[in-house]
């Protein structure tokens, strides 16, 4: 054990985690458009039937959970911080 935690240092830790955290989101991106994009076809009778306009489904599809949520949300990082220092002081 005394060979591992020469390499293992506790500075590595948030490389280690943002790194992984990278990772994992672009492996969840690649199975979600493998698996629930209407354009990607992996089986045989799929890819026979060509091009389908199958706009509802594309549409489904781009207008997925966390984009409708955000279109909810004002585009802001902190909304208080800038409401604070952006509106006129109420007299």
């Amino acid at each position: 054990m005394a060979g591992i935690s020469r390499w293992v240092k506790p500075e590595t830790y948030p490389l280690a985690a943002a790194m992984g955290a990278a990772i994992g989101l672009c492996g969840f991106m690649l199975l979600r458009s493998a698996l629930a994009n209407p354009d990607v076809r992996i089986n045989k009778v799929d890819r026979a039937a060509g091009v389908l306009e199958n706009f509802e489904e594309g549409k489904k599809f781009k207008e997925h959970a966390v984009r409708r949520w955000l279109k909810e949300h004002p585009p802001m990082i902190m909304p208080g911080l800038n409401r604070l220092m952006s509106d006129p002081p109420k007299p």
